[in-house]
């Protein structure tokens, strides 16, 4: 039996996406798979030596990984109309973040490439994704870029929106946002590959069609998301999108990343290589 490990986030999505491969409700075909729970920024350095078989990163660290990894069609979180948030404590406009000390999850997620893209000049200051909503309300950063659960709670902490990354791509291309992609390692042949792509197709299939059991298994993972917030993230981020890109989700991982590099801020991707 071969053993797969995926590196994912402890995240409601990602839970409900790999709920039927998690509790055995697909039929592994042979594979183990082994569930690797890790933090955004971690993935990302961790692709970097290839640790994973299949492994989340941000679509922003792939130009760092292409060497090691090819990007699969199916798993992907889009921001289509929604996304990352900036938010402050008093009402800022984009434009007030020149300057300023804003909290971000890691120089190599996409909420902060978008956010370069966007509004270049602010001074960012590295901290753990799940802390930055309390690290702008005790005032120590001017704003902070939330990802995860934090896009659907920061109202509750009385904070201010300063803008929506997801909004302003799609009104800027009419493209969703491209976050996050699963990519496959390179040495991992061409039938293992197409078979654990079309397991995980096969786990995101399941989970849509047994949306209340898989929304329930997630919300273990949702940090504070009742069952109505937590079916709204997932629906957010599991998808027609998470299914398969398509044309269209490809041409906008292509153009995000495409944008990035003539701008200075990522290396250049060169020709990306999808299973």
């Amino acid at each position: 039996m071969k053993t797969i490990r995926i590196a994912h986030s402890p995240d409601a999505d990602d839970a409900f996406m790999f709920y039927g491969l998690a509790i055995g409700k697909v039929d592994p075909a042979g594979y183990r798979f082994e569930h690797v729970l890790v933090d955004i920024q971690t993935l990302n350095e961790r692709a970097e030596t290839g640790e994973y078989e299949v492994s989340a990163i941000s679509f922003a660290a792939y130009p760092y990984v292409a060497g090691k990894y090819a990007l699969l069609t199916c798993g992907a979180s889009m921001g289509d109309g929604y996304g990352p948030v900036v938010v402050s404590r008093e009402p800022l406009d984009v434009k007030d973040l020149f300057g300023r000390r804003v909290g971000v999850p890691g120089l190599k997620t996409s909420a902060y490439l978008a956010l370069s893209l966007l509004t270049p000049g602010f001074t960012p200051v590295v901290l753990p994704f799940d802390a930055i909503l309390d690290e702008v309300k005790a005032g120590k950063v001017d704003a902070g870029l939330i990802i995860h659960e934090g896009q659907i709670t920061y109202g509750k902490a009385n904070l201010a929106l300063v803008v929506d990354l997801g909004v302003w791509w799609k009104r800027s291309t009419r493209l969703p946002l491209p976050l996050g992609g699963n990519v496959i390692r390179r040495d991992i042949d061409t039938a293992t590959a197409a078979d654990v792509k079309r397991l995980i197709k096969s786990s995101i299939e399941y989970a849509l069609s047994h949306r209340a059991e898989a929304v329930k298994y997630a919300m273990g993972f949702g940090r504070g998301l009742d069952a109505r917030e937590a079916d709204r993230f997932i629906g957010w981020y599991v998808n027609e999108w998470t299914l398969d890109l398509g044309d269209k989700g490809r041409a906008s991982v292509e153009l995000f990343l495409r944008k990035a590099h003539q701008r200075g801020l990522i290396p250049a991707p060169g020709n990306i290589d999808w299973v």
